[in-house]
């Protein structure tokens, strides 16, 4: 059984899958990116998931980090090697991934892009974009190849949330759900309409001046934690698979390993 790790700025995700098969929901957990963890707390915290989901750190073949944290790509690949004794895979330089990078400075790619160009065009073809409703809301374009061509970033909804609560005096923090109408009548309501409406309306929007850029006609696949809440308000996305970037990061062990038996 594999261990996968997906570290982003505001969300560690972690998983267990088979060989050949995408995580099951039930061993998928999902835990705040704190920096200040230690590889001993990071360690516990693996060994109590692992007790809870019945499975014995002898029965791990491997383990793969995607990480766009430094301090905690460090901290969890010790956390790996002391309390199961595994040497982690780090997506980086160096290693192979399937996906060739068509981009000005290919260093500026995080691993989460590249696990995603490669689970939307092994799962869907190409071309393809992928909408990661993650810390930042991005946007990865994937032609008909399998080729990363680039992406568009803009800030994500808890971001924009924050920053709403954050630079106004009357805006209290805000629960994130769909309002009942566009018109709100309330401070709350209108930000929620802000919100889900308006990222709705940026993400139409951004796609198809993605699609006027690619050749054929791209599928569209979203992932993410808030990737269901705008999936109403949209009608570019086709499809939501909130596991694609885990099914990327295996995929890429999983070329790693064939990579060292010949």
């Amino acid at each position: 059984m594999l261990l996968i790790l997906e570290i982003s700025n505001g969300r560690t995700s972690i998983a267990l899958a088979n060989p050949n098969r995408s995580p099951d929901n039930g061993k998928v957990w999902r835990f705040s990116s704190d920096t200040r963890r230690t590889a001993d707390e990071l360690g516990l915290q693996l060994d109590g998931l692992l007790r809870r989901a019945g499975v014995e750190a002898t029965a791990l073949t491997g383990a793969v980090i995607g990480s766009v944290v430094p301090n905690l790509t460090s901290a969890w690949a010790d956390a790996c090697r002391q309390f199961s004794g595994l040497e982690t895979l780090v997506v980086g330089p160096g290693i192979r991934t399937g996906v060739k990078l068509r981009t000005d400075d290919p260093r500026e790619v995080g691993a989460d892009r590249i696990a995603n160009a490669l689970a939307v065009y092994r799962g869907y073809g190409g071309p393809a974009v992928v909408v990661d409703f993650s810390t930042a809301i991005t946007f990865d374009a994937v032609s008909s190849d399998g080729d990363y061509l680039g992406s568009v970033i803009t800030p994500g909804i808890g971001m924009t949330l924050s920053a709403l609560s954050a630079g106004t005096s009357r805006l209290r923090s805000i629960e994130l759900r769909r309002p009942r109408q566009v018109i709100g009548t309330s401070s709350a309501g209108a930000v929620q309409s802000g919100v889900v409406f308006g990222y709705g309306a940026l993400v139409d929007g951004v796609v198809n001046r993605i699609r006027a850029e690619l050749d054929g006609e791209p599928r569209v696949i979203a992932t993410g934690s808030e990737a269901d809440l705008v999936l109403a308000e949209t009608h570019t996305i086709e499809q939501v698979d909130p596991h694609l970037t885990l099914d990327g990061l295996r995929m890429i062990w999983e070329l790693n390993q064939r990579g060292r038996s010949t």
